[in-house]
């Protein structure tokens, strides 16, 4: 697990201002978890983690501290992995934008490597299967979540949506994608039903105890109601194995490759047995395609925001070069798809 470090000078924000806010004795100190993209993650204290949105140039509706707040309030009676939430802040003139407070969960958060031995290492992996199948059984009614979504039709909505994204945040050094929105387009199925997902649903967005099983699952700002078919389709665009080419292993942030661990279509038929599903490959060819191009889309929006100084993060620099590498494996999924 990568531990909080130091706060970047660029990711600073007034730390005396969220103490007195919060009513504390004392200013704590901070550090940051930097091994995230999208939203700002530190620890104050031993016992606070506080989220924020970055700064710079961002996607409508993206990064909505509120809304990931209220999440997480809403499924803690229904859903247990889900960490305590302390406090939300609307008030952009604390720290110069939203923010909310939560407890630390204590555990070990899997990052690029796992030494581990195989049959533990597969014990992790189906229990991190099963917490997604859990959460796609939660009733979002019960929870108070049923209004999250926008009901039939998430699956055209998403490929128009990301579309939209990739177009608005492309650059001059990468591809169009404009066969692989064609062929999203062209293929998409039918909802396979519509219930509460992560929509960033990683290993390391997962947390877990000493004996490997989950005790929390973590970052629920892109969380919506939808096609759980369409969530694991994401989650799977970050499972790169020991079988992969070279420079899809070089952009590997899990430890996905680690002996023990299922492979991509072992996952697929995990879950489908867990939700009782029946999934051809050429079925599962457009979810898979469409978790690539949604990965792209979203390394793409950041590496926008490096190409245009708004970050100057160096582990952006070559998102660019991740980009050029989906698109080319969107290809080849299509082409073996034979439609």
């Amino acid at each position: 697990m990568t531990g909080p470090r130091p706060v970047r000078a660029e990711d600073a924000f007034d730390v005396a201002a969220v103490a007195r806010w919060l009513g504390l004795d004392a200013v704590p100190e901070v550090k940051q978890f930097t091994g995230g993209a999208s939203n700002l993650t530190y620890q104050l204290g031993d016992d606070l983690i506080l989220r924020r949105p970055p700064a710079g140039t961002k996607a409508a509706g993206a990064h909505d501290m509120g809304r990931e707040y209220r999440i997480q309030s809403a499924l803690a009676p229904v859903f247990a992995y889900v960490p305590e939430m302390v406090a939300y802040c609307e008030d952009e003139s604390v720290i110069g934008s939203p923010f909310y407070v939560m407890r630390r969960v204590a555990g070990f958060i899997p990052r690029k490597n796992l030494d581990l031995p195989p049959d533990q290492v597969r014990q992790l992996c189906t229990g991190v299967l099963d917490l997604l199948a859990d959460l796609h059984s939660v009733d979002p009614e019960a929870a108070g979540l049923a209004d999250l979504g926008k009901g039939a039709g998430y699956v055209s909505r998403q490929v128009d949506g990301w579309s939209r994204r990739y177009r608005a945040a492309r650059t001059r050094n990468v591809g169009s994608f404009e066969k692989v929105m064609a062929w999203l387009r062209d293929n998409q199925p039918e909802d396979r039903g519509i219930c509460l997902i992560h929509n960033d649903f990683r290993l390391d967005n997962v947390v877990f105890d000493p004996s490997m099983k989950p005790v929390a699952l973590l970052d629920w700002e892109m969380a919506t109601l939808g096609d759980p078919l369409m969530d694991l389709g994401g989650a799977l665009a970050y499972w790169v194995q020991a079988d992969d080419g070279p420079l899809f292993r070089a952009f590997r942030r899990q430890p996905t490759h680690t002996p023990g661990m299922l492979t991509r279509r072992e996952v697929v038929d995990y879950y489908c047995a867990r939700r009782g599903f029946e999934l051809t490959d050429r079925e599962w060819a457009f979810y898979e395609v469409f978790g690539l191009f949604r990965l792209a889309v979203i390394v793409q929006q950041i590496y926008y925001r490096y190409h245009h100084r708004q970050t100057t993060n160096p582990a952006f620099r070559y998102y660019w070069v991740a980009c050029l590498m989906l698109e080319a494996r969107c290809r080849r999924i299509i082409r073996r798809a034979g439609r």
